[in-house]
This record gives structure tokens, C-alpha cells and sequence, in this order.
């Protein structure tokens, strides 16, 4: 006899639970990170943790942040400059790359391919020091120009993007050659709108590893006046590296930016995830 009510699912009930539990807990420390930024040093190490400040010192610890001694707004200026200007870069040669690679028939295509996408294989490590040597000759050691250059060109942007460009119908393609477009007529008018999902993740990924890049700034720059936000954060851990509250009033600021991106962003992120799914 029906009863009019939905048969409840448990197993779908407690892998909701399990999955939001687990959720929980990833996000715990973040959590910690925000509360201890607004507390007052003696009340970051109480035990057991206070969540919510009794004594609010978020005013105090902040100012420090951005108005002492270390300027993070130098920082985070240098920080968007850098990464603002490397997404678009390499999100638009990676693009024009990929739709070459999957639209454009010419000779050898398929095995420059491989090289671009063997390149991906190569530690970024292994060639810290020819890149080095090449930047310290032309000049650019100390210049965000030469950190911009360095995440331009991506072989992981190329093979993601290309995998987007392969699924666009060949025939879109061909209507508009038809019509007497070339290559970048039909790249920015047929082919490019319809994979901007894809194009919009990787740019919030390229922007995010860009800013979290430590190692290439602490190599080629030398000037604190060009130093990026990672940076500027290291040499506040070694002044107040301490103060916990400082410290974490530091972290929330650095990562505030990501936050913003991908709030913005991830509608297309989602987007991007779902084309991919039912594409591939």
C-alpha cells in the first residue's frame, strides 16, 4: 500500500553525512586560521579552542599586517600585476596553440604535439638553472617580465584546452571556412565561444598556481620592491613568526584574492567540469 511519502534512501542519506563530515573536517583548520586571525595572542593558545573570540583584536592584528613595517600592499600589487598578466598570457597562447593542434591540419602536426606534451614530463626543477643562466643574459633577473614569461607557455593549458577544441564539430568549423573566414575569424567567432568554460577553468587555475608560486620569485627576484605576496609572507614569518595571530591574520589576507576568483569563477568551473564529463 502506498503511503504517498518517498521511500527514504539511507545509503545515499549516510554517504551525504559521511561526505559532510569529511567536509568538515578539510575545512577545520581554515576555520582555526580566520578565528585565531581575530583573537588576541593569549587567546590563540587557549585549550580547548575558543571558536569565537572572547576578546576581539582583529583591528589591532590586521593594521599590523598592512600598515607595519612590511607593506603588504607593495605585495599584493606586485601579486595581481604578476598574476592578472600571466593568466591572460598563457591562457591565450595555450588557447590559440590547442585550437591549432586539433583544427589546423598541417605537416608534423601530430608529433610536435607530442613534443610540446613530453615537455609537461620535465620537472620544472631540472631546469631551474638554464633558466637562470638564459634570464641573468638577457637581463631579465629582478623584472616581473621575466616571471610573466616563465608561465606564459603551458603544455598542460595546450593539452587541456586542445581536448576541448577536438569535442567543437568539425563541421561548425568547415560552414565557416566556407564563408571565406580564416584561421582567426574562425577561431574567435565559432570555435573559442563555445569552449569558454574549459578556457575560464584553466585561467582560475593558472591565476591560483601563479599566485602561490614561491619558487620562481624567491630565484629571480632579488628587489623587496618586486617581491610577491609569497614572499612578503616569509620574510613577516621570520619578523612575528611568533605571534600566531599576526601570523594568521597574514594568511587570510594572502588568500582573500583566491577566494574572490573563485567565487566569481566557479559557475564556469562547474561548467568546464561537466562539458569534460559528458564530452570525454
Amino acid at each position: 500500500m502506498e503511503t504517498g511519502l518517498k521511500t527514504i534512501k539511507w545509503p545515499k542519506v549516510f554517504a551525504t553525512l559521511l561526505f559532510a563530515i569529511i567536509g568538515l573536517l578539510f575545512i577545520t583548520p581554515f576555520l582555526w586560521m580566520i578565528s585565531s586571525s581575530f583573537k588576541t595572542e593569549a587567546d590563540v593558545l587557549k585549550f580547548p579552542i575558543e571558536w569565537f573570540p572572547s576578546t576581539w583584536n582583529a583591528v589591532e592584528n590586521y593594521s599590523e599586517v598592512w600598515a607595519g613595517t612590511k607593506s603588504f600592499g607593495l605585495y599584493y600589487w606586485n601579486s595581481i600585476k604578476i598574476a592578472v598578466l600571466t593568466t591572460i598570457g598563457s591562457a591565450g597562447f595555450s588557447c590559440l596553440a590547442a585550437y591549432a593542434f586539433a583544427k589546423i591540419q598541417f605537416k608534423g602536426r601530430d608529433m610536435l604535439f607530442l613534443v610540446v606534451l613530453a615537455t609537461y614530463m620535465i620537472p620544472p626543477q631540472a631546469i631551474i638553472i638554464p633558466q637562470y643562466l638564459i634570464y641573468s643574459s638577457s637581463g631579465l633577473i629582478d623584472t616581473h617580465l621575466g616571471l610573466i614569461l616563465l608561465n606564459c607557455f603551458s603544455a598542460f593549458g595546450t593539452f587541456m584546452l586542445r581536448q576541448f577544441f577536438i569535442s567543437v564539430n568539425d563541421e561548425i568549423i568547415e560552414s565557416a571556412r566556407m564563408d571565406g573566414a580564416g584561421h582567426f575569424r574562425t577561431f574567435f567567432s565559432m570555435a573559442l565561444p563555445l569552449v569558454k568554460p574549459a578556457l575560464a577553468t584553466y585561467a582560475i587555475l593558472r591565476f591560483i598556481w601563479t599566485w602561490n608560486d614561491y619558487q620562481n620569485p624567491l630565484i629571480f627576484l632579488r628587489s623587496e620592491t618586486q617581491y610577491t605576496i609569497q614572499i612578503g609572507i616569509k620574510q613577516f614569518a621570520d619578523a612575528h613568526g611568533s605571534i600566531y595571530s599576526l601570523m594568521m591574520a597574514a594568511a587570510v589576507s594572502a588568500i582573500v584574492p583566491l577566494l574572490v576568483v573563485f567565487i566569481i569563477g566557479q559557475k564556469q568551473v562547474i561548467e568546464g567540469i561537466a562539458l569534460g564529463g559528458v564530452k570525454g
